[in-house]
């Protein structure tokens, strides 16, 4: 139901490092972010976007406000959900049950079961279901994927993917430490990655994993169209050694048949392009999510097993202080 010509949103999760982006893409898609939850009350950057918002610290307070709006005509459109990993699933069902389509980040679940479940409410409730992938978006991997789909190379692409975000200590005390919560380093810090590899190369052929600990996954994958050696950490001293003495705490790279692809720029809008085609109809659902929870939730179940698969170059000496040229 529109409100003035604008769609009505709520949002689970308002004070977390994403949801700003949200909050941004609500706003510059003309629509209005009627209530909000977070059990932090340190959300005063709702101010800069929709200062009249209602806003609760408790979920049993906004559920009781979302059911009293509904009941009077008002109900919201759209739920955007950029709570904590383990609860995606549960807020998503909040959304279905409310008569509002779910807008949730990434992960959308951690487990590929959770995906059958939501397509039955999804179904039932009439309501959809869209991920944000924001990295389709992107312009560098729209162009990649054109290259490749117009290439026509009779040979598996090689593919190296590399992602170091250095965290403190914080990080651990954090439910993004607990892997119950998180689903670990692979799933919470390298599933856009995973799902991006996918939807340009195809679905996953094999997967070996070399290294899983709290601070590093790497391993390698084949794809339809592409052999991926991969390697994420948040672990500074992984670090490439120009990078770490620059002062620079993240390092992103993906390599294709040995070609640097520069995504290092374009993040500014994505959220809001990706809330764009959502509104036109043309987000990512349910079927397009799943293929990258398999695959995490395989690398997440597996044991390392160095001897399969092509190791990445990071993931031969891990941790070697700075070692890398």
């Amino acid at each position: 139901m529109k409100d003035n010509n604008s769609y009505r949103f709520g949002l689970i999760g308002a004070a977390g490092y994403v949801a700003p982006r949200h909050m941004k893409a609500i706003k510059e898609t003309g629509n209005k972010l009627a209530a909000a939850l977070d059990p932090n009350d340190s959300v005063g950057i709702i101010d800069s976007y929709f200062p009249y918002a209602d806003f609760f610290t408790e979920f049993e307070r906004f559920d009781r406000y979302i059911d009293k709006q509904r009941r009077k005509g008002k109900k919201i459109d759209y739920l955007s959900i950029c709570s904590p990993n383990y609860l995606h699933d549960a807020h998503i069902r909040f959304a279905l049950r409310n008569n509002a389509h779910a807008i949730c980040e990434k992960p959308l679940v951690l487990n590929p079961w959770n995906i059958d479940g939501l397509e039955e409410i999804e179904a039932e409730s009439g309501s959809k279901v869209y991920n944000i992938l924001q990295l389709r978006h992107h312009p560098s991997i729209l162009g990649l994927k054109h290259r490749i789909i117009a290439g026509g190379n009779p040979h598996k692409h090689e593919v190296d993917l590399t992602y170091i975000t250095s965290r403190g200590n914080w990080y651990f005390r954090s439910w993004k430490g607990i892997n119950e919560k998180s689903g670990g380093i692979a799933t919470n810090i390298g599933i856009h990655f995973f799902d991006m590899l996918i939807w340009i190369f195809g679905n996953v052929q094999n997967n070996h994993l070399h290294i899983l600990d709290p601070q590093t996954a790497a391993g390698y994958m084949e794809l339809e169209n592409a052999k991926v050696r991969w390697f994420l950490s948040i672990d500074e001293k992984n670090l490439p050694r120009d990078i770490h003495a620059s002062g620079q705490r993240t390092y992103r790279s993906i390599r294709v048949d040995g070609q640097e692809v520069e995504f290092s720029g374009g993040f500014t809008d994505l959220h809001t392009l990706s809330y764009e085609a959502i509104l036109a109809g043309n987000g990512f659902g349910l079927s397009e999510a799943r293929p990258s929870i398999e695959t995490v939730y395989m690398i997440r179940h597996s044991s390392p097993c160095p001897a399969k698969g092509e190791r990445h170059p990071f993931g031969q000496v891990k941790g070697n202080n700075h070692a890398w040229q």
